[in-house]
């Protein structure tokens, strides 16, 4: 069974294989905002057992008019507060944000291929 990802409108493909090979790039790295919606709220809260105000009290911060996940410090890196180093992987992976779900195909990355590809060593050529 493929594990060969293409959505309309890119020119690159992702080979899901990849994840377990990269230390979660997409997870760690530089600063910047994973958005969540109510219901991801909900859904995250839920999945940790957390009322939504524990939820939002301890793992969130507002972005505008927008919530967006906190980050924790590394070395020189930042990383999702629900990255898990020892297993490589999302604490909440089941109900993991929308915006997590839909990486590598943002429209960001649509003509930025070569960045995407030193990021995620998932993206291959169409």
């Amino acid at each position: 069974m493929s594990n060969i990802i293409k959505k309309d409108g890119y020119s690159y493909s992702f080979d899901a294989n990849a994840c377990s090979t990269c230390q979660a790039r997409c997870c760690t790295g530089e600063s910047g905002y994973i958005h969540v919606n109510s219901r991801e709220i909900e859904d995250i809260s839920k999945l940790l057992g957390l009322s939504i105000e524990e939820f939002t009290q301890n793992y969130l911060f507002k972005n505008g008019y927008k919530y967006s996940i906190r980050e924790r410090k590394f070395g020189d890196s930042y990383e999702c507060a629900f990255y898990n180093r020892e297993t490589n992987g999302c604490a909440v992976y089941e109900a993991r944000p929308m915006q997590c779900r839909t990486f590598p195909f943002w429209d960001y990355f649509k003509n930025r291929v070569d960045e995407l590809k030193l990021e995620c060593p998932g993206v291959i050529d169409a």
